[in-house]
Formats: structure tokens, sequence, C-alpha cells
């Protein structure tokens, strides 16, 4: 892990505009992507920031991106079923997979009606470790781009302050309780060796309650990594941050 890597730093005066700029961001690399090795491994974040860039990509961008070369994969995951409004993968769903022409095998979820979460925390470790590590298809060997949210507490995916999880260093994905003011409190999260594999994590932000733990993690990283679980995300070669500030 590089950790002296440079964040390369994108401010817009609205999520609006920082999605419709994160949109074609992902529309390049992935045909990059697609044009050297053949696929494209994209990462989702969850909750409600992402909304906009998920209908961008699946509307303006629906005849830009190659989605049969496409896999898409969950950063974390709420343990709720799959069609339950707290869903990462039904928010991804509704905004984005219902709307595109992408193969069924290429959808890569978490499955949360296994139980207890652990065993749909190791059952997605599993299938993640397959795809990546699989001796016939070496053009693949971690995510192309990782796309991250943060939150007020500076936690990212399921990551939160003081998570023993925070220190795992070879499990891929861990079963997590969030705090107790987190409505639905087991969920299932990738943690930091496989997240900073990644070839490249993108941050997507927004809102004022955010903008103390951002500016920290900008401009104090150092501090910031023994606070903020947000700034500990050192992926192999780019991070980025996208914030949309209030119009």
């Amino acid at each position: 892990m590089d950790q002296s890597l440079k964040p390369e730093i994108y401010i817009f005066n609205s999520l609006e505009k920082a999605s419709q700029a994160l949109a074609e961001r992902i529309m390049k690399i992935s045909s990059d992507a697609i044009t050297k090795k053949g696929k494209f491994a994209l990462a989702l974040s969850g909750g409600r920031t992402p909304r906009r860039l998920y209908s961008l990509l699946a509307s303006e961008y629906a005849d830009k991106i190659i989605w049969e070369a496409v896999h898409l994969f969950w950063g974390d995951e709420r343990c709720v079923a799959r069609d339950h409004p707290d869903s990462n993968y039904a928010m991804a769903y509704q905004t984005l997979l219902s709307n595109i022409q992408i193969p069924a095998q290429n959808i890569h979820r978490i499955h949360t009606e296994l139980h207890p979460p652990e065993k749909a925390a190791e059952s997605y470790e599993e299938m993640l470790r397959e795809f990546f590590n699989n001796p016939e298809d070496k053009v693949l060997s971690a995510f192309d781009v990782i796309l991250l949210g943060v939150g007020p507490d500076g936690h990212t995916a399921s990551l939160f302050p003081q998570s023993p999880a925070l220190e795992e260093k070879s499990r891929w994905v861990a079963a997590v309780d969030a705090p107790p003011s987190f409505s639905t409190r087991q969920r299932i999260t990738m943690t930091f060796p496989l997240m900073n594999r990644s070839r490249a994590a993108i941050f997507l932000v927004s809102g004022a309650e955010k903008n103390t733990v951002v500016e920290m993690i900008l401009e104090e990283p150092d501090r910031a990594t023994k606070i903020y679980p947000a700034a500990r995300v050192q992926p192999r070669e780019r991070l980025v941050w996208f914030i949309g500030k209030k119009e």
C-alpha cells in the first residue's frame, strides 16, 4: 500500500454536476479497461448519494458502455432482503440494473439471505477470490474501480470508526455491526485488504455535514487515518474525490 498516494480532487457546485462528471469518468475508464483486457470490474457503493450517478449511467451512458463486458460488485450491504428499501442492491437495481443490458452472470450481489451474516460474508469472499484469483483468467486481479462514499462519522462502505474490521489483515469480507444510531445494524462489508487492491478508488461525496471529515482527510491525512476509516483507503494507482457542494 502506497501511503504517499496523492488524491485527485474535483469540486462541483452540486451533486448533479459531480455525478455527471463521474459518469463520464466511469465511461472512459471502462472503455480503456475493456479495450486493454476485455473486461471492467466495478464495485458499487450504497446509500443515497450515488442514486443520480446510477441513473445517469443507465440513461445518458446506457449505450456508451459495453455492459456485456462489465462486472458489478458491491462494497457493502445491509443484512436485509434484496428487495428491502434499505438494500444497496435494491437501490442499484431500481436506478441502474433494471435499465441496462447486462448479463445476469455479471451481477455479483452479496447474498444476504444466507444466515448468519458471517456465512454471507464467507460466501461473498469465496466468490471474489475465485473471480480475481482464477488461474485461467489473469486479466482481472482486482477491481478497476471501487466507488465509495463517506459518512459524517468518517465511515466508508460499512467500515465504522473503532470497528474490529478496520484491523483485518487477511479476510476480504467481514460481517460487522453498525453503531446503534443506524437503522440497519447488521452489515457485510469489504475490508481494506481487498479495497486497497483496487486500481482506483473514487469517492462521491455531498452534504455539508461531511465537510469537516472530508477536509481533514484531504488536508491532514496522517491525522485523519487515526480517526476516520475513509482516510485509510489507499488503492494501487489512483485515489479520486468527486465532491458536490450545495448550489
